[in-house]
């Protein structure tokens, strides 16, 4: 019996399970005026970008090419929107070109706090028809306040602008690179370079920390030939690419050579400064590196060198694509992630990948999974006395199901043999004297009755197993006449009665076993999520109180978790309160049915069992 309770119990747990999982993985829709929205996994693990550190907040970029969002999204892209794995936060972005006719677009989106080795989930929305929708963020603070200067090279024949809100735009027109990297790039020729004036932002000071990431595509391999330069008297820096080999020069100091580059292919280059050394990264490994820190600089920096620049350079010929300039030291996971997200390499499409498209209008959330979703907030911020509270309604919820179940199952299984009892019982009872008490097949069977098919439907209904009792008892009594006189005593009846009633107990009690655990259920529940409610406010109070912070937002999301523990309480009450009052009302049903047939088969048998008559002999005494 143990092991059927268990084996039951674990089906109702897994059952609930199967119900919540798909619960919690449905996202809630973000906002109902956008009709369509497609899933974007970010996946770092080690089929993908396989970092091994973490990248931080990184900007990442998104390729668009599916027709069916270009059919969908307005001609410019206005209504894009990127929404984080919450379903809630509006993740900013910066489109770089969206072309509708070649259905090709790039958009740099800034992930918050990308980990390595996981996989996350963003949705890109679009398909809102309404002319007055919200606006999205500003375009520049899809990079961090730590980014000095991004040169996307997207515009033609113009000087490069930033894209940042630093406005660190060049000063000088270069020639465009159709169809390079990610988008239109930079074509070197060898000739003048981009000049780009020093400003409060790229001032450089001594010692300071520095990150300069790019891809490059060197036309020819050259001697020295100059990506990235600044330099004030002795003071100089330069990034170099000697016959295929990124060399990082810290004024006559130069990084060691190692394996070249081929020509003609794209390459991403970054340079790192800590303040105690330059390290150099070549498609997110570490290159090369030399000890030192950066010079105090505030001259122009250029890209693509003079040609008069120092003895022995020159200037750099080929195409350059995505520059861009941080004022802290990226960490390697970055790095590594910046170079296979934007490369040409396979890893590119498992690092980031656009889903199925989800929505179309006849598709879009319902209020009940926005509110729904609500509740997976609240449980986020649940504390650890709140999840015992609801630890323990849960298994209240799972042991009272599970008896409510096996209830509702016995109930039907006796009322369908008390229908068929009661049938063959109609036609007995008109001669209770066709029973044979001494023969037991006879009374099990009701007088041979019953069809052999219907015997086990039958001997589940509590009527039968009174009906047993009752013609036990018969035998019993008439067996203790030795001449077998077919007659009952009033006293015999009365005998017979006690026993039939003690039947009815015995019957009351099996049809009321396991109702405590939903009276504990009814019970308990409210209490027990109000106990974690109550700690759940105090512990919250007592943070707050420690942290000296007064706001909604530090008070809304303890209150909220904490009272979720009644809610869960209540959840536990209120359907077992339905269930009890539901179940105890058919038992009630059955127990007065089995009163009334024992009266019934009292009043037959004392019909048909009439006592023998006494009589008086002449001399006054009784025979």
């Amino acid at each position: 019996m143990m092991k059927r309770s268990t084996l039951t119990l674990l089906g109702s747990l897994s059952a609930v399970l199967a119900l919540v999982s798909p619960l919690h993985a449905e996202v809630a829709w973000w906002n109902t005026t956008w009709t369509q929205r497609a899933p974007i996994t970010i996946d770092t693990g080690a089929d993908a970008a396989a970092l091994t550190d973490a990248a931080g907040d990184a900007t990442v970029l998104v390729r668009l090419s599916d027709a069916g969002i270009f059919a969908s999204a307005r001609e410019d892209g206005s209504d894009l929107r990127f929404i984080a794995a919450d379903g809630k936060t509006v993740l900013p972005h910066q489109i770089e070109s969206y072309d509708n006719l070649l259905n090709e677009g790039f958009i740099w989106v800034k992930l918050p706090g990308v980990k390595p080795s996981a996989k996350e989930t963003v949705y890109l929305y679009f398909g809102n028809p309404d002319a007055a929708m919200p606006a999205a963020a500003k375009s520049t603070d899809a990079y961090d306040a730590d980014t000095s200067l991004v040169y996307h090279f997207a515009g033609r024949g113009i000087a490069p602008a930033d894209s940042t809100a630093n406005a660190n735009n060049a000063e000088t027109a270069a020639a465009t690179a159709e169809g390079s990297l990610i988008g239109n790039g930079l074509r070197l020729l060898g000739a003048a370079p981009v000049s780009i004036p020093n400003t409060a932002t790229l001032e450089w000071k001594a010692g300071q920390t520095l990150t300069i990431s790019t891809w490059i595509k060197p036309g020819a391999l050259q001697d020295n030939a100059v990506i990235a330069s600044r330099a004030d008297g002795k003071s100089s820096f330069r990034l170099l690419l000697d016959q295929g080999i990124p060399v990082v020069q810290l004024d006559t100091v130069r990084s060691q050579p190692a394996a070249p580059i081929a020509a003609a292919t794209w390459n991403h280059l970054v340079l790192v400064a800590d303040g105690k050394s330059l390290k150099l990264f070549l498609n997110g490994a570490l290159y090369n590196s030399i000890d030192g820190a950066l010079p105090a600089l505030t001259t122009p920096l250029t890209l693509g060198g003079l040609a008069t620049e120092a003895p022995g350079t020159s200037p750099y010929a080929g195409e350059i694509d995505e520059f861009s300039i941080s004022k802290i030291a990226r960490s390697a996971g970055w790095i590594k992630l910046a170079a296979i997200n934007q490369g040409p390499s396979d890893a590119a499409p498992r690092t980031l990948s656009l889903g199925a498209l989800e929505g179309g209008g006849a598709k879009e959330q319902s209020k009940f999974m926005e509110h729904l979703s609500l509740f997976s907030d609240i449980a986020g911020n649940m504390m650890f006395d709140g999840w015992i509270a609801i630890g323990i309604c849960s298994i209240m919820i799972i042991v009272g199901w599970t008896v409510a179940i096996r209830k509702f199952l016995y109930l039907n299984s006796i009322e369908k043999g008390t229908k068929v009892f009661l049938h063959q019982w109609k036609s007995l009872s008109t001669d209770l004297t066709a029973l044979k008490p001494e023969d037991t097949e006879n009374v099990s069977s009701l007088g041979g009755q019953v069809d052999p098919s219907n015997q086990g439907l039958i001997e589940k209904s509590p009527l039968y197993h009174i009906y047993q009792i009752g013609s036990e008892e018969i035998r019993h009594r008439l067996d203790k006449d030795n001449n077998r006189v077919q007659g009952l005593s009033g006293r015999s009846i009365q005998a017979i009665r006690a026993s039939l009633d003690a039947g009815l107990v015995h019957e009351s009690h099996r049809l009321s076993d396991g109702l405590v655990y939903l009276t504990i259920s009814i019970a308990g529940g409210p209490y027990v999520g109000l106990l974690g409610t109550v700690v759940g406010v105090m512990i919250t109070f007592a943070i707050i109180a420690r942290s000296g912070e007064v706001n909604v937002n530090s008070i809304a999301p303890g209150i909220a978790s904490a009272l979720l523990a009644t809610v869960v309480g209540l959840v536990v009450a209120i359907p077992a309160l339905f269930i009890y009052s539901y179940l105890n009302g058919r038992i009630k049903n059955s127990l007065g049915l089995m009163q009334v047939f024992i009266d019934e088969f009292v009043a037959k048998m004392a019909e048909f069992y009439r006592p023998a008559i006494e009589t008086e002999s002449p001399g006054g005494s009784s025979h």
